[in-house]
């Protein structure tokens, strides 16, 4: 019945005729057809000749009877005069358990080298809408991520979106690479939006390994892709963690990262006539965030749910700046990763005294709280006397807690530090904490 259901909502997308257009413009990106008509709404899936084969396009504009279409691939090569083929009116996917452990592309064809994927039973739109807020279930138990400065300060749950906030060069990947191997989950699918090209197979083969790719699904779309290939493989991300959520597993959903996302939108946007608007993002940038980052969560009931991580690249390490702020306000918690910690040499550089998870203090028992909040104390009383004390303005004795702060902030600082292979201990952490406090009393 599963693949009746697929065969049937393949059927359904697909258009009823075959429709061919004209192109008639091609200026940049942007490409116009004519001769479609109302069978091409929004987000309809074209094909076109180009010179090396077939070249998919999507509409995204409608100006009288013209589709204005952005391409997924390199247009040069086509030309006024070609013919257009109207190819599906809502674009989909079939994701299914073949998929895990192979490497795909934003439209899901297959980019890893490892022959043809295997097609699921259901077909599931590529952007699809989240679960009414109302069906929806709540929040689950707590993940254990394997990473000490997390599980302590920024606990994730089943279920919740967190953002992983960093300017460029600060560890922002490596950490995700941890996060893939070490959280636990029964399938993990990792977004990775125009990274660069060459780290794509460091990713799998050192980061993921052997061990992790078996339970994962890799959708890449490198930065020299077309904007359109880069904001597709976004959704596609969602879309396929959708479907492992729909079957009742429990999905951890990495992605690297939002503001690539929102860069493609963006020139999406400006190609197809929208206003610039905040420092040069267009609108519908602010309207695409939400719906793309609610599709993460809790599903109904009898599903799974889709704990949700997401990178936040800080443009010129300003935490204040458009998306980084807009995603803030749309995710359950932020990590902020500093570039003065990094420098320092300690990694993962979290700041733990900056970063918030919106489910405390429900997601801990009473006493690990009361030793999350007296380390957070003293670490905070360390930031506020570490530069009096680094210039000789502080007297020992002067006050007993900042002499204690003082004593041992370092020690907790070198038991934060993680390399990429060395795996936190769990709620044991808790145990080892409070043990630091104890033996600077």
């Amino acid at each position: 019945m599963g693949a009746l259901a697929g065969v049937a909502a393949a059927l359904r997308m697909a258009p009823r005729e075959t429709r061919f257009g004209e192109v008639v413009t091609v200026r940049g990106q942007l490409i116009e057809v004519a001769g479609l008509g109302r069978a091409a709404p929004l987000g309809a899936r074209l094909t076109v000749q180009g010179p090396a084969g077939p070249i998919d396009l999507e509409v995204t504009g409608l100006a009288g009877d013209l589709a204005q279409c952005l391409s997924f691939a390199d247009p040069r090569g086509v030309a006024a005069g070609a013919r257009a083929v109207l190819a599906a009116r809502e674009m989909s996917l079939r994701p299914g358990e073949g998929w895990l452990g192979r490497v795909v592309d934003g439209l899901g064809r297959p980019v890893d080298g490892l022959g043809a994927l295997p097609q699921g039973g259901a077909a599931r739109p590529v952007r699809a809408l989240p679960p009414a807020a109302a069906e929806r279930g709540r929040v689950g138990e707590r993940v254990t991520t394997g990473v000490r400065a997390l599980d302590l300060f920024a606990p994730l749950c089943r279920g919740q979106r967190l953002g992983l906030f960093a300017g460029s060069g600060v560890g922002k990947s490596v950490l995700m690479a941890m996060l893939a191997r070490w959280t636990a989950c029964d399938v993990a699918v990792i977004g990775l939006i125009g990274e660069r090209g060459r780290e794509l197979k460091e990713f799998i083969e050192d980061e993921l390994g052997e061990e992790g790719r078996a339970r994962s699904v890799v959708v890449a779309a490198t930065s020299d892709e077309p904007a359109l290939m880069r904001r597709q493989a976004a959704w596609t991300t969602l879309a396929v963690a959708e479907h492992f959520r729909s079957e009742g597993r429990h999905v951890l959903c990495l992605m690297d990262s939002v503001t690539r996302f929102a860069m493609a939108q963006r020139e999406i946007g400006l190609a197809s006539g929208e206003p610039p608007a905040t420092k040069g993002y267009t609108p519908t940038v602010f309207a695409e965030l939400p719906r793309l980052l609610e599709r993460a969560g809790p599903g109904r009931a009898g599903e799974g749910s889709i704990t949700g991580l997401f990178t936040v690249l800080v443009d010129g390490d300003d935490h204040d700046e458009p998306i980084a702020d807009a995603v803030r306000g749309i995710l359950d918690g932020h990590v902020v990763m500093s570039r003065r910690i990094a420098e320092r040499g300690r990694y993962p550089a979290i700041d733990v005294l900056k970063s918030v998870s919106r489910t405390l203090p429900g997601c801990l028992a009473a006493d690990e709280n009361r030793v999350r909040l007296a380390a957070r104390e003293l670490l905070s009383t360390n930031a506020d006397m570490e530069e009096l004390v680094r210039l000789g303005a502080y007297q020992p004795g002067s006050s007993a807690e900042v002499d204690r702060a003082v004593e041992l902030a370092p020690g907790i600082d070198r038991w934060l530090n993680q390399d990429r292979s060395e795996r936190g201990g769990g709620t044991g952490n808790f145990a080892q904490l409070a043990a630091l406090l104890k033996g600077a009393a």
